[in-house]
């Protein structure tokens, strides 16, 4: 039962962050380029990256 909950949270991560790469890419066609100085490609990926921290520390 554990390594099904493991293996669930890993297919999870992976659907969010291509969800989220397929957003990036759709909306680098519609908007301009950002300054070098944005972090605004990295908001994203860090906050899916917190959740599921806080949602295995909950779970596990």
């Amino acid at each position: 039962m554990e390594a099904m909950k493991m293996k669930v949270l890993v297919i999870l991560m992976v659907v969010l962050m291509a969800f989220s790469a397929m957003q990036m890419a759709a909306a680098a066609t519609d908007a301009p380029a950002p300054s070098p100085t944005s972090d605004s490609s990295a908001y994203i990926p860090a906050l899916f990256a917190s959740l599921a921290a806080l949602a295995f520390g909950f779970f596990f």
